[in-house]
């Protein structure tokens, strides 16, 4: 099952995913944690370049194509390898996010999107989406404090240095995306303790497999 973690930032995913997969580890799995950008060899060297607050003058075009080249790798050395193998893929972010960040955020068309998403994937899309959703203030002031604490906040803060503006198209991006495929995403309340955050996304799995005719035990 191919699992994604999409949200605005701060929103915890990578906390949250992290959670899930202590439990699912409980219960006899062997998931595979992964992200973008960075989740292959490649993609390493394309996130220090997408995420550094050094990184200027980058066109919405350019830095679509470096997602692009990232996630294509990414599925060809991660993804395709683990579905084949039969194991649970969680990963931090994937295409919504291009959609969300270079579509509404850049205002990118979101037909040309798509086109080139499903060329860099060969079409492949998440089984289940679990959307971690909060109120953009919340979020920067969490990404704000996290960066500091890690000590990235160049390093990794060229998207948390974008207008409010920006991450406020960014999360009714995904609130609209997730309106449309309900089947899809669940969206799940992210201002909640991450404890309570993952269980609810557990829910969600769990009621993904269900529909599937499969369970978590």
């Amino acid at each position: 099952m191919f699992i994604t973690f999409e949200g605005i930032e701060g929103s915890g995913k990578s906390t949250v995913m992290g959670l899930m997969a202590e439990e699912l580890r409980l219960r006899g799995f062997d998931p595979v944690l992964t992200r973008e950008p960075g989740g292959s060899g490649l993609g390493r060297s394309l996130r220090s370049i997408l995420l550094d607050a050094r990184t200027h003058g980058i066109s919405g075009r350019a830095e679509l194509y470096l997602f692009l080249a990232d996630r294509a790798q990414h599925v060809a050395e991660v993804i395709s390898p683990a579905q084949e193998a039969g194991q649970i893929i969680l990963c931090d972010r994937y295409c919504d996010s291009t959609f969300a960040y270079q579509g509404y955020g850049r205002g990118l068309d979101p037909e040309q999107l798509r086109r080139v998403n499903d060329m860099a994937t060969g079409g492949l899309m998440p089984d289940l989406t679990l959307l971690l959703d909060l109120p953009v203030p919340c979020g920067l002031e969490r990404a704000g404090r996290r960066n500091k604490e890690a000590g990235t906040t160049v390093s990794e803060g060229r998207f948390d240095a974008e207008s409010r503006n920006f991450h406020e198209r960014v999360r009714q991006g995904y609130l609209a995306m997730a309106a449309e495929e309900p089947e899809r995403f669940a969206v799940i309340d992210a201002s909640q303790t991450a404890e309570d955050v993952m269980l609810q996304c557990l829910s969600a799995v769990e009621d993904s497999l269900r529909r599937r005719g499969r369970g978590l035990e």
